[in-house]
């Protein structure tokens, strides 16, 4: 059976619908960007903590970070350019320590100087935090021995192994540089504070309402910022965020809007708007708890996998909701990804629809579990949650499962997960960075990475992983990385991974020097959007 051309060969990681090429064109400057929030609020400002998209869409544009994807190619997998360092290091000691030469004449939004010091500082609480302080990534970065000033212009990282997965994790749209003054006196002030040194500076915050800032005409950065300002504006419902943009009372949403919406609002709008979209480094996956029985048993959790027909599901999905493309454990189309004839091989991805379901009915009477019912725990989210999940069901009752749905707001969602009092958990495995050898650390057992909800113990998992982690060769990391995914999805079927999300970005045509990214956390600064008008 052949796979639709537009659910894998013909995609890439950022293919355009229709755009203004504006990185050809001469910025003008000047103007106030209003953008959409879809949230009714962060949780916090403070990144070093949080996960969510609703920090960096408020606040990212009033900091800095070390380094970072590139913003003319925000697609990338592996060029990563400088924002307050001023060259990219080469590593020494045989790829243990990594040399930063921070920016002179860097200031913060108070008018101090930013040093080395506050570079350090920063890195410091993000990698081993102090007690009482939360670094939300604080796994991403086990490979790091130390960080140090030396001075007041140098940076050194060393590393405990050379690994493949450091540059990656260090371009983390997160790492927020902070001052190291107000580090030391009080590490919980950035979470209701903001003060940085990006190309904006914070003017006013209303909460739940939105958001504003100003030029910073200090910016290290000649020419930038374009805009003289912006104003995020928040708003959680998706019916508000298109009634926003069909008014023209905001410009364009960062996260992503779902077919329905594009296809309506392009149908109305024409050529007022430009529509990007792209892979999305993020999709859903099927948790089964291995505490409850049957899904202790690895015949069991298989056949939930090998009923779910992938390769005609995501394209008839693709239609309503904002998920598109076939993958494994890794972001499809970057280097680590396994390709189709790979996948096809793997439990959930066969070809032969018919006899994938063959065999998912024969393992679950072997296992003593035909027709079982169970209870699919959901997230109260349409876009793409609740769709997919219904699919899902659909799929299962193919092979006689009777399976219920329970749909819960995000807390509940979370805190049954986090109790353990689920059957099946539909979850996400949303990354920033494509940075595969440490994306796939969701699928390592509970006791090593706290976010899996499976509750399964198992070493050889966690043996394949640090193999992988600690290999440099990329022939042989992307062998170990085939012999992990191999294991976590069909020999042990730990989890079982869903058709990928896909962002669609749709901005007024006035929106220049926008590039869509794989990653809804990624290019979030606005330095190098300007308005046409």
């Amino acid at each position: 059976m052949s796979v639709p051309r537009c659910v894998w060969a013909g995609l890439g990681l950022a293919a355009a619908i229709a755009i203004t090429p504006a990185w050809a064109e001469t910025p003008k400057q000047g103007g106030t960007l209003t953008y959409l929030i879809p949230a009714d609020a962060p949780p916090s400002f403070d990144a070093h903590r949080e996960t969510t998209y609703a920090t960096i869409h408020s606040a990212a544009p009033y900091y800095s970070v070390l380094i970072r994807v590139p913003p003319d190619n925000p697609a990338s997998t592996t060029d990563f350019v400088c924002d307050l360092c001023t060259e990219m290091p080469k590593p020494t000691d045989g790829g243990k320590t990594y040399t930063f030469k921070i920016r002179q004449g860097v200031k913060f939004h108070d008018g101090s100087k930013l040093t080395a010091q506050d570079v350090a500082t920063s890195w410091q609480y993000i990698v081993d935090p102090p007690k009482g302080v939360v670094s939300a990534r604080k796994s991403f970065y086990e490979m790091v021995d130390s960080v140090q000033a030396t001075d007041d212009s140098t940076v050194v990282f060393k590393l405990k192994y050379p690994t493949t997965a450091f540059l990656p994790a260090l371009a983390d749209p997160y790492a927020w540089i902070y001052k190291k003054d107000i580090l030391e006196k009080d590490p919980h002030w950035y979470e209701k504070n903001i003060m940085g040194s990006g190309p904006f500076k914070l003017v006013k915050y209303e909460v739940g309402q939105s958001i504003t800032g100003e030029r910073n005409k200090d910016y290290y950065h000649k020419g930038l910022p374009h805009l003289d300002g912006i104003v995020g504006i928040y708003a959680a419902k998706q019916s508000v965020r298109v009634d926003a943009l069909r008014a023209d009372r905001a410009s364009i949403e960062f996260r992503g809007l779902p077919p329905s919406a594009r296809d309506q609002l392009t149908k109305e709008l024409g050529d007022k708007v430009w529509v990007q979209d792209s892979d999305w480094n993020c999709g859903n996956i099927l948790t089964p708890n291995h505490q409850k029985k049957p899904f202790d048993d690895p015949r069991v959790r298989k056949a939930l996998a090998l009923a779910i027909d992938q390769w005609h599901g995501a394209p008839a999905l693709s239609k309503i909701a904002n998920v598109r493309t076939v993958g494994g454990i890794v972001f499809p189309g970057s280097p680590l990804a396994a390709t189709k004839q790979e996948l096809e091989k793997i439990a959930g991805y066969w070809p032969d629809i018919e006899k994938s379901r063959a065999e998912a009915k024969r393992l679950l009477k072997e296992a003593g579990a035909e027709g079982l019912k169970f209870e699919l725990l959901n997230r109260n989210v349409d876009q793409p949650y609740k769709f997919v999940g219904t699919w899902v069901i659909g799929e299962w009752k193919k092979i006689g499962l009777n399976v219920e749905q329970k749909v819960v707001p995000t807390g509940p969602w979370f805190s049954n997960m986090r109790a353990g009092t689920f059957d099946v958990a539909m979850e996400a495995n949303c990354q920033s960075v494509v940075n595969p050898v440490l994306d796939t650390g969701k699928y390592l057992p509970h006791k090593v990475f706290p976010d899996n909800y499976g509750y399964y113990d198992d070493d050889k998992s966690i043996q394949l992983y640090e193999a992988m982690q600690k290999e440099t060769d990329p022939a042989k990391v992307r062998a170990a990385m085939r012999a992990y995914e191999t294991w976590t999805l069909d020999t042990q079927t730990h989890e079982i991974v869903l058709p990928y999300w896909y962002r669609i970005i749709l901005g007024r045509s006035e929106v220049k020097g926008f590039k869509i990214s794989p990653s809804h956390y990624l290019n979030q600064d606005l330095s190098s959007l300007w308005l046409d008008k």
